[in-house]
């Protein structure tokens, strides 16, 4: 691993550390990001493993400018939660922000595992005819779709299971139905994942950028995430 690399690593860790801290006292996000135009899809932010939607603030407030309307999902509380039972989660704000506020189409954006959840959830509802909300897409930033050959090694049970060899991992890697409505964004250098992020029939995006947490407040990636997410909203 060169020097920049390791610059890279260890400036991610700073990042993520000063978020996390952030989001001891910072855990709800701001009402306004409620209001934006009801003709455009909703937008749901998916954080990553101990992560709060702090680490995607820079990128909502980009989309929030632009007229969407930006929701997060406080009962992921910090992300640790099996990625099945996080996506029935989900699930059950959308059903709640179709009932509130009469939103029946969302785009997700996710970082990390935030990624898995979201198609975890997209293909639990894909062939549901009676189902209340439409989701047009997954925006995923820094997702281990293939999983990461680091997980196996490390003594949490919640990181491992970011394992290639789980098998919550793996089933999600081989249906591949859906994953044409999916945008895969990624550093050319991501120390967690030395296996990349991307995913056979999704658009794949590598970004001249490098990092796991820190590309979260990249102008570069909160541009191409904005433009991506019109491209859905527009479709």
């Amino acid at each position: 691993m060169s020097v920049r690399q390791l610059s890279a690593w260890g400036l991610d860790y700073v990042y993520a550390g000063v978020q996390q801290a952030r989001s001891l006292t910072h855990r709800r996000s701001p009402e306004c990001f409620a209001d934006g135009d009801p003709a455009l899809p909703a937008i749901v932010l998916l954080p990553g493993v101990y992560e709060t939607w702090l680490f995607l603030e820079p990128v909502a407030r980009r989309l929030n400018a632009g007229g969407f309307r930006v929701f997060t999902v406080p009962e992921l509380s910090f992300n640790r939660m099996s990625i099945p039972r996080s996506a029935e989660i989900v699930a059950s704000v959308l059903n709640r922000l179709h009932r509130n506020h009469g939103t029946t189409e969302f785009v997700l954006v996710a970082h990390s595992k935030g990624g898995l959840i979201g198609k975890h959830l997209m293909l639990d509802h894909s062939d549901e005819e009676s189902q209340q909300f439409d989701i047009r897409g997954l925006v995923a930033i820094a997702t281990p779709f293939s999983g990461s050959h680091y997980a196996q090694f490390l003594p949490s049970r919640t990181l491992r299971a970011f394992s290639p060899r789980d098998s919550i991992v793996r089933a999600l890697l081989e249906q591949q139905q859906i994953n044409e409505r999916i945008v895969s964004i990624y550093g050319e250098f991501d120390p967690h994942i030395p296996g990349g992020s991307g995913l056979d029939g999704a658009h794949n995006i590598e970004l001249p950028l490098s990092g796991h947490f820190r590309i979260l407040q990249s102008d570069l990636l909160i541009e191409t995430v904005e433009r991506e997410v019109t491209a859905f909203a527009h479709r």
